[in-house]
Order: structure tokens, then C-alpha cells, then sequence
């Protein structure tokens, strides 16, 4: 017991299982941060509760401890390119990750929701974990802004994005 497995291998088998795409973006006063992030799932239906891993020494997990709140918007098939943008190395600000893209901001959160997004979620941090290399955040949802995007979700599997229904 104790023994774990190596972290290429580890990752190799976990890129195998599908997971969602969103984009998690946050108004932190001074700016707008936004970072693509497929570490995202529902905790409880009542009341509701969400969860988000992101990378303890990146700057999203700084901006969401600071903060305390943040919107997830649920990403389409269609919305590739935005993924690429929201998950490169050295991204500028979010709002300007999101020029040329309809969006609004979240009246709870004030965090950027863009408006061809299969769904969103606004959330206020309830708790956080320290957990290996990233931090999970456990979010009440304290609201659920109107988007307009249809048609497959977007996923990673295999290091790739892909469109499925």
C-alpha cells in the first residue's frame, strides 16, 4: 500500500475517458481571467453544487481563492478554436480572449459567461481542497445565465478536442 503509478501512465489511461470542455472565467477587480478547463462536475442536485479542479500553482487558482466566485460556461463542438485560446500558455486577459465573441457578464458574479455556450453556471466558492498538484474548488451555483449555443458538447479525450453527441 502507498505504492502509486507512474504520472505518464496515469495520464495516458485518464486522457482515454471523455471529459466536458468548458471555460472558467473570472472578474477579479483588477482584470478578467479565463482558463479552459475540462475538471469540472456536479456534487450535489439539492442544493446544487459544482466542482472545479484547476493547477494549485497557476494563477486561476490564486483568482478563485482571491474572488470567491466564478462563471463555467459549457462549451460547444463548434467552439475548438475558443478552447485552444482559453488553455495557451501566457493567454492574455480574458476580455480580450473574447473579442469578436458575443457574451455578457453574470449578474451574480460579474465573471465574463459567453453567449454561444451550451450552458453556464454561475458559483460562489464553499469550500476548497488541496489535493496533489491542483486545488478543487466546491462551488454553491447561484445562478445559471441564459446562453444560446446548440448542437454537440465539446470534449477532450486523448489530448484532442472533439465534437459529441
Amino acid at each position: 500500500m502507498g505504492d502509486t503509478v507512474a504520472t505518464g501512465p496515469y495520464l495516458n489511461a485518464m486522457g482515454l475517458l471523455p471529459a466536458g470542455v468548458t471555460v472558467v472565467t473570472v472578474a477579479d477587480g483588477r482584470d478578467d481571467v479565463g482558463a479552459t478547463v475540462s475538471a469540472f462536475g456536479s456534487v450535489s442536485a439539492d442544493p446544487p453544487v459544482v466542482s472545479v479542479s484547476v493547477d494549485s500553482d497557476g494563477y486561476m487558482a490564486e483568482v478563485i481563492g482571491e474572488a470567491g466566485a466564478f462563471a463555467v460556461s459549457v462549451l460547444g463542438g463548434g467552439q475548438t478554436v475558443l478552447a485552444g485560446r482559453f488553455s495557451a500558455e501566457g493567454r492574455p486577459s480574458a476580455r480580450l480572449l473574447v473579442s469578436g465573441q458575443a457574451h455578457h457578464r453574470g449578474e451574480r458574479t460579474g465573471a465574463i459567461v459567453l453567449d454561444e455556450a451550451l450552458a453556464a453556471f454561475e458559483c460562489r466558492v464553499r469550500h476548497r481542497v488541496e489535493v496533489g498538484d491542483h486545488t478543487v474548488f466546491f462551488a454553491d451555483v447561484v445562478g445559471l445565465p441564459g446562453v444560446r449555443g446548440g448542437g454537440p458538447a465539446l470534449v477532450r479525450r486523448a489530448g484532442r478536442y472533439r465534437p459529441v453527441d
